[in-house]
């Protein structure tokens, strides 16, 4: 079997378990909801009884720049935590079933084995977030005013750079684990690990999390940039891909 059949095996797979509609409706969900929240949370607090004058006369009108960082705020928490959730047993189920030792008895290659899940997730988080981000492009149109096209799918490609370090860790957790259990606990190991050293003053600027504040500097028209952070995440991508493969070429199954 060639890497595309496994590809396809995978996709299939993932419909079949409902991962990718998982993945779909929940970034869908979002992205339409973020310029919802951002316009009308105002006004629904406003409306609460007994909230005092003063207070009230502090929120300011909601703008284009809310319904942006809700978006950001949203995919950076949800968008990490499916990266983790969809990826972190999909290598170590299948060896705990025996359906990996079985698949591989095949012409398949453990790379390609690997390669094949990791590129299936990929595509299926690219389209979830496709649409995620055409929901808040045309709710933010319609309550707003319309984004710039340009840096709205660069803080989009940014915010998915982010989930594939995510899913590439997951993934690597998956295959070093022998029990569901050691690869959940691996898997949000990597995420307190990134995101605590990524909240650092200094080193934090060579981390995922930094490519979220970029994208968002670049929506505000803003000239800062993160081409460090860019990079260190394509490396992450890589060494994680690369050590899993290792691994699992190693491993009995």
């Amino acid at each position: 079997m060639n890497f595309i059949t496994v590809f396809r095996k995978e996709m299939l797979e993932q419909w079949r378990t409902f991962r990718f509609l998982i993945v779909v409706a929940v970034f869908a969900a979002f992205g339409l909801a973020s310029p919802l929240l951002a316009k009308f949370t105002p006004e629904m607090l406003k409306s609460l009884p007994g909230v005092p004058v003063e207070l009230l006369s502090a929120f300011p009108a909601p703008t284009v720049t809310d319904a942006i960082t809700q978006y950001v705020k949203n995919m950076s928490q949800f968008g990490i935590l499916l990266a983790l959730l969809m990826t972190m047993g999909v290598v170590v189920q299948e060896k705990e079933r025996g359906t990996a030792a079985f698949f591989l008895t095949r012409p398949v290659s453990r790379e390609t084995f690997l390669l094949a899940k990791f590129a299936s997730m990929t595509v299926t988080f690219i389209a979830s977030l496709s649409i995620a981000a055409i929901g808040c492009w045309y709710y933010t149109y319609v309550l707003f005013e319309p984004l710039a096209w340009g840096p709205f799918l660069a803080l989009n490609g940014l915010m998915l750079i982010i989930f594939l370090v995510y899913m590439a860790l997951s993934l690597l957790g998956s295959t070093l684990a022998h029990s569901q259990g050691i690869a959940v606990g691996l898997a949000f190991l990597a995420l307190i690990v990134i995101g605590g050293i990524g909240s650092l003053p200094s080193i934090g600027d060579y981390f995922p999390g930094r490519l979220f504040s970029w994208g968002v500097t670049l929506m505000m028209g803003g000239n800062d940039t993160a081409w460090p952070a860019f990079g260190v995440s394509l490396g992450i991508i890589a060494a994680a891909l690369i050590i899993a493969c290792i691994v699992f070429r190693r491993q009995e199954v």
